[in-house]
């Protein structure tokens, strides 16, 4: 873990391995106890697709069979 702290116009500065690990965009997000920085790929549907290349099923397909699953746990 590593320390950072704001400049005089409340920038704050990551140091060079984060930025090198996981780029220079970050989405914020304001939890009850603190605060996430999430990174942001440079190309997000990029990114998307990386991380469901092993979905075998069409966008259609997965949507019918949520359908059916929240049918089925709402006693239908």
């Amino acid at each position: 873990m590593t320390d950072a702290s704001l400049d005089d116009r409340g920038r704050l500065t990551l140091p060079k391995e984060v930025r090198e690990r996981y780029g220079d965009r970050y989405h914020i997000v304001q939890l009850h106890d603190g605060i996430k920085l999430v990174p942001i790929a440079d190309d997000p549907l990029d990114a998307l697709r990386d991380e469901f290349t092993d979905v075998d099923k069409s966008a259609d397909e997965l949507r019918e069979n949520a359908r059916k699953a929240a049918l089925d746990e709402a006693g239908r």
